[in-house]
């Protein structure tokens, strides 16, 4: 079996001097006045991020942070995988593992290490596993073609084997819910269940579909549709061209923040924000990371049928509003759906509010995961 290495990030300092550079020598583009966001991204917030990352980002705070985790990385299929492994005190933990999607890191979930292995005592408790994406960050940029959502579902069955787990569940957002029914679906004899925060259903072109769905369901379909008229460039070009687009995002620390950013809303505090795409250049992963689209939209080994793995689903304002009756055609185990529209408001359309619940809605997405876990067992 291969090793799994212990891990420790160590950024040179000629590459945060590099970046630096890059960002006091940014040349600005031409912007009309007026116009908000309807042309992409307003450059008044790329700037105030890139002042942000200039003037007051601190990489070694962040970096010494991280460094307090257990991380490790380990050879699957013939990628680096890096991990966070975090066990609980308790003996009778749940192991889970905890799936990112892009622009996002592992750090997506860092949030939710300490509520879910160290509860209360009349709360579930869990190990954590949170690898990084083949191509994502730590694990470094992918090595091979064909490292779709199917996979990379195999290589975390493989990474939750060679961690001793033999009964886990899986968790997931953005990428990772579209990840986690997989291993569900791959590695059934071992999955207890999988949760999600999206469940990304679509309509079949049936019209009896339509039939079943309610106001909420419509009003759903229409924020799909603004998000698909107004944001969803970065699906079709990194699904059709991923390197094109990474020669200028692999050059410049802006430009990767503001391609970023359309994706990282205004809600998120810059800190946040910051780490993750930082963690993107430091590790020259923005081409394989883009190249996940393009795996998963020419992947040949699609299976078909719903999923059966038990499902719960969790829902933040202002996110993507899974639909059920398109849910229930493509996962036939869902047994638990909730949503959660209180506690913060949802922003405009393009804030895209509550998309990144582990940090946002950290306390409402862990009682949802504990809740759902403990009705399986």
């Amino acid at each position: 079996m291969p090793a799994i290495r212990p891990f420790r990030i160590d950024v040179p300092q000629t590459a945060l001097d590099d970046l630096t550079g890059r960002l006091d020598r940014t040349v600005w583009p031409s912007e009309l006045p007026g116009v908000g966001d309807s042309y992409g991204v307003p450059g008044t917030r790329v700037r105030e991020l890139a002042r942000y990352w200039g003037e007051e980002f601190d990489w070694r705070a962040v970096e010494a942070w991280l460094n307090a985790l257990p991380q490790f990385v380990t050879e699957i299929d013939g990628e680096d995988i890096h991990f966070v492994h975090v066990r609980s005190s308790r003996p009778d933990a749940t192991p889970l593992v905890l799936t990112h999607g892009w622009p996002g890191t592992f750090v997506e979930y860092l949030d939710v290490i300490g509520p879910l292995t160290e509860p209360a005592a009349d709360e579930p408790a869990f190990h954590v596993v949170i690898p990084s994406l083949p191509g994502f960050g730590f694990s470094g940029p992918t090595r091979s073609t064909g490292w779709n959502r199917w996979r990379t579902a195999r290589a975390w069955a493989e990474l939750m084997a060679r961690l001793g787990y033999d009964r886990y569940g899986a968790v997931g957002n953005d990428a990772g819910s579209m990840l986690a029914p997989e291993i569900g679906r791959f590695d059934a004899g071992h999955v207890v269940g999988v949760h999600v925060t999206q469940v990304y259903s679509f309509p079949s072109g049936d019209p009896a579909e339509f039939e079943k769905l309610t106001a909420d369901d419509h009003a759903a379909l229409e924020h799909l549709q603004w998000f698909m008229d107004h944001k969803s460039a970065f699906n079709v070009l990194q699904s059709q061209q991923p390197q094109t687009l990474a020669y200028a995002l692999s050059d410049s620390p802006v430009g990767l923040l503001g391609w970023h950013a359309q994706l990282f809303g205004e809600s998120l505090d810059p800190e946040f924000v910051l780490t993750n795409v930082a963690i993107s250049w430091f590790t020259g992963t923005v081409a394989s990371a883009a190249r996940f689209y393009y795996e998963d939209a020419h992947a040949t080994d699609q299976p078909t049928g719903p999923t059966t793995a038990p499902l719960g689903v969790a829902m933040f304002a202002g996110d993507f509003r899974s639909i059920r009756a398109f849910a229930d055609r493509d996962h036939a185990g869902i047994v638990s759906w909730n949503a959660y529209d209180a506690g913060r408001p949802a922003g405009p359309p393009a804030d895209a509010a509550g998309h990144y619940a582990a940090h946002e809605d950290t306390d409402l997405l862990v009682g949802d995961i504990r809740r759902f876990f403990a009705s399986l067992s």
